[in-house]
């Protein structure tokens, strides 16, 4: 038997850390969404899926556009201020934030007919579209989140995790 470790739980002291939570996040909706179509065909549209849909759409509705929004105002300017060499990976990152928000309009859009019973399943095709979207996304980004924990100085982590914190507050 294995011994659990207690959960760490980042906090805007830690914005980088701050950010690699919500990928985590994202990486388990993206789990759940690849399932979905699957799941539907098999036990249909039951309160467990409306539950887990409702999530899922609060968190893409409002949590990953404030997640870019993180990254595109506050930690990108700051990374490249010290790496310039990021700035290819940076604009590539930028570029698909405009991809994923446009395939989460057209998913969502189905998702919430799928809340309103106003269809029972969800195209396949366009989820996988979305996570790939992701996953790809998430394979560019997190290597800079790492060059940001060796190149940005606390003060610089400071004031990012203030500004991320106000921008959830507002």
């Amino acid at each position: 038997m294995q011994i659990l470790e207690p959960q760490q739980f980042a906090t805007w002291n830690e914005p980088i850390e701050m950010l690699y939570a919500c990928h985590s996040k994202v990486k388990r909706f993206c789990h759940q969404l690849n399932i979905l179509p699957g799941y539907l065909e098999k036990n249909g549209v039951n309160q467990a899926v409306l539950n887990d849909v409702k999530i899922i759409l609060q968190y893409f509705n409002q949590a990953a556009p404030l997640h870019h929004d993180d990254e595109e105002k506050d930690f990108f300017p700051a990374l490249l201020a010290k790496l310039p060499q990021a700035k290819a990976d940076i604009e590539e990152l930028e570029r698909q934030h405009t991809d994923l928000h446009q395939n989460w309009h057209l998913l969502s859009e189905q998702l919430n007919a799928l809340i309103a019973q106003e269809r029972d399943q969800v195209d396949a095709e366009l989820i996988q579209r979305f996570t790939l979207g992701y996953d790809k996304h998430i394979a560019i980004e997190e290597p800079l989140f790492e060059l940001g924990k060796q190149h940005l100085s606390e003060t610089e982590l400071n004031r990012i995790g203030k500004i991320m914190s106000n921008r959830r507050r507002s």
